[in-house]
C-alpha cells in the first residue's frame, strides 16, 4: 500500500516538475531604425509646431510614442553628430571635431557591432559623413585617387550592407547639376533649384562630383533620378524585406541628406506651397518629399506585421542652416552654435509594442543616448566597462516616467563649448575665457545671463565642463583603446 501511494504522489508530482522546468520563450527583438534628417530645424516639423510645413507622416509617427522637447545633436554641425549616433560618445573622443574632419575610427565600438551579437542584421542607408568611401577616384569632399587617410566605409564599422554617399547631394535628381540658374528668385548651385522635370529643358546638365557607394569601390549606377529621399528608401525596403523573411531582426540607420542644401523640388510639390516665396518654396517641397518616404516605410512594416515591434528614433544632425527660412523655433541661433538653436533639433522616439502613446518628454537627451538606451533594452553590456560614454539610458525615462536625467551634457565646436543640467546651461564662446549662465527652464530662448548672480553654481559647473573637455582630449590621443 505504501509502494502505491508514493507512485501515485511521483505520477502527481510530474505535471508540475514540467512545468518548473518549462523555459520561458525568449523576447522577441525589435527592429531598430535610426532616421536622422540633415539641418532639420527644431521648429521645422508640424509635431512641433509648425503650421507651414506639411509633414503628416512624421507627425503621425510621433503621435505613435514620445516627443523630446529637449533632443540635442551631440555636434553643432554634421559629422560629429553622426559620429555619436553610432558610438553613444562625444565626437571630439575621437577626432571628429566637425564636418568632413577625421573619420570613425576601426577602434570604435559601434552600435551595429553590439546589436550584430544579438542576431541583428545590419544596413546603412544615404549619408555616411564618417570617412571617405572611396581611394580611386575623386568623390565629394574628401575622397580622392591613393588617399586612404580617412577611408572608412560602413562595412568596417559594423554593418552587413550599405548605400551611401560620402556626404551632400541635391535633394532631387542627387548625381547632377544644371549648368544655369534663374539668379532673381533665388536660385544658385548652392542653394538649389527647381528640378529638371522636361527632357525638352534648355538647361545643360553636368555631373554634382559625388556618387553612392554600396561595397568597397563599388559604384551604384542604377535608380538614381528622382527624389533622393525615394532613392534611398528604395533601398531600406528591400533590405527590410530581406530580413523579415529570413525572420531576422534588423537594425537600419537611414540618414537623409534633406533638408541640407541645395535644395531641389519638383513644380508638384513647390506648388504645395505656391503662396510662399521661392526659397520656402524648395525647402518645405524637400520636406515634405521625405515625410512621404517615412510614411512610406511605415506603411510596409505595418504590411509585413513588424510594425508594433520596430523601435523608431527620429532627430535631425543639427539646427537649420543660416540663410534658408529653416526654423530653430523659440531658440537662439542656428546651426554651428551652441545656442539652442543650434543644437536642439526635432527627436521622437516609438516602439508600440513597449513605450507608451502620446507622451511629451522634457528630460534633455541627446543622440549619444541611443547606444546605451538601445543595449539596455536588449541586456547588452558594452563590453569596455573602462571607457567613457557619454550618452546615457533613457529607458526609464520612456519606460517608467522618470523626470530627471542626473548626467549633464557636454558640447564642444572649434572655440566653443557648453554643459547642459536638467535645469542650466553654462556655455563659453570664447575657448573659456568667459562663461555665461542660462537657465533653460525659465529662460528656453537664452535672453538673459544669470552669470554673476549665481558665481559659485558657475565655478562647479565650469570645474565639471574643463573637466570632461580634458577627459576627451585623453581619449582622442587614443587612450581608451
Amino acid at each position: 500500500m505504501k509502494m502505491i501511494l508514493t507512485l501515485l504522489s511521483i505520477m502527481l508530482s510530474l505535471p508540475m516538475l514540467a512545468q518548473d522546468t518549462k523555459k520561458e520563450p525568449e523576447a522577441k527583438r525589435p527592429n531598430i531604425i535610426l532616421i536622422m534628417c540633415d539641418d532639420l530645424g527644431w521648429g521645422d516639423t508640424g509635431f512641433n509646431g509648425n503650421k507651414k510645413i506639411k509633414t503628416p507622416n512624421l507627425d503621425r509617427l510621433a503621435g505613435k510614442g514620445a516627443i523630446f522637447t529637449r533632443f540635442y545633436s551631440a555636434g553643432a554641425v554634421c559629422s560629429p553628430t553622426r559620429a555619436s549616433c553610432l558610438t553613444g560618445r562625444n565626437p571630439f573622443r575621437m577626432g571628429i571635431i566637425t564636418a568632413n574632419k577625421g573619420h570613425i575610427k576601426p577602434e570604435e565600438i559601434t552600435l551595429p557591432e553590439l546589436l550584430k551579437t544579438k542576431g541583428y542584421t545590419t544596413g546603412h542607408f544615404g549619408k555616411w559623413h564618417l570617412g571617405t568611401l572611396t581611394a580611386t577616384i575623386k568623390d565629394a569632399n574628401r575622397g580622392k585617387p591613393r588617399d586612404y587617410s580617412n577611408y572608412a566605409i560602413p562595412t568596417a564599422n559594423g554593418y552587413d550592407t550599405y548605400f551611401v554617399s560620402e556626404s551632400k547631394v541635391p535633394t532631387y535628381d542627387p548625381m547632377i547639376v544644371p549648368t544655369e540658374f534663374n539668379g532673381e528668385i533665388g536660385e544658385s548651385k548652392h542653394y538649389g533649384w527647381a528640378a529638371v522635370e522636361d527632357k525638352n529643358d534648355p538647361r545643360k546638365i553636368e555631373s554634382y562630383g559625388t556618387h553612392y557607394w554600396s561595397g568597397r569601390e563599388h559604384l551604384e549606377l542604377e535608380n538614381l533620378d528622382g527624389d533622393d529621399s525615394r532613392v534611398i528608401m528604395d533601398r531600406v525596403i528591400p533590405f527590410v524585406r530581406s530580413s523579415v523573411s529570413s525572420h531576422t531582426p534588423f537594425f537600419s540607420a537611414i540618414w537623409f541628406h534633406t533638408p541640407h542644401l541645395p535644395l531641389v523640388a519638383t513644380k508638384k510639390y513647390r506648388d504645395m506651397y505656391h503662396n510662399l516665396t521661392y526659397k520656402e518654396q524648395l525647402l518645405y517641397a524637400s520636406i515634405t518629399m521625405m515625410d512621404e518616404q517615412v510614411g512610406r516605410l511605415w506603411d510596409q512594416l505595418e504590411a509585413l506585421g513588424q510594425a508594433d515591434n520596430t523601435m523608431l528614433w527620429f532627430c535631425s544632425d543639427n539646427g537649420p542652416e543660416g540663410g534658408t527660412p529653416g526654423s530653430s523655433g523659440p531658440f537662439r541661433e542656428r546651426k554651428r552654435s551652441l545656442y539652442e538653436g543650434g543644437v536642439r533639433v526635432p527627436g521622437f522616439m516609438i516602439w508600440p509594442d513597449q513605450v507608451s502613446h502620446n507622451q511629451v518628454i522634457d528630460v534633455p537627451s541627446v543622440t549619444s543616448d541611443y547606444l546605451p538606451t538601445i543595449i539596455d533594452f536588449l541586456d547588452i553590456t558594452y563590453p569596455d566597462s573602462d571607457r567613457p560614454l557619454d550618452g546615457t539610458s533613457l529607458k526609464n525615462i520612456v519606460i517608467s516616467g522618470q523626470n530627471k536625467r542626473n548626467k549633464a551634457i557636454g558640447f564642444q565646436a572649434k572655440n566653443k563649448m557648453s554643459w547642459v543640467t536638467d535645469q542650466y546651461k553654462l556655455i563659453s564662446t570664447n575657448a573659456g575665457e568667459t562663461f555665461e549662465l542660462y537657465d533653460l527652464l525659465a529662460d528656453k530662448s537664452e535672453t538673459t545671463d544669470i552669470s554673476k548672480k549665481n558665481k559659485k553654481r558657475v565655478e562647479a559647473m565650469k570645474t565639471e565642463l574643463l573637466e570632461w573637455v580634458e577627459s576627451c582630449k585623453r581619449s582622442e590621443k587614443g587612450e581608451d583603446y
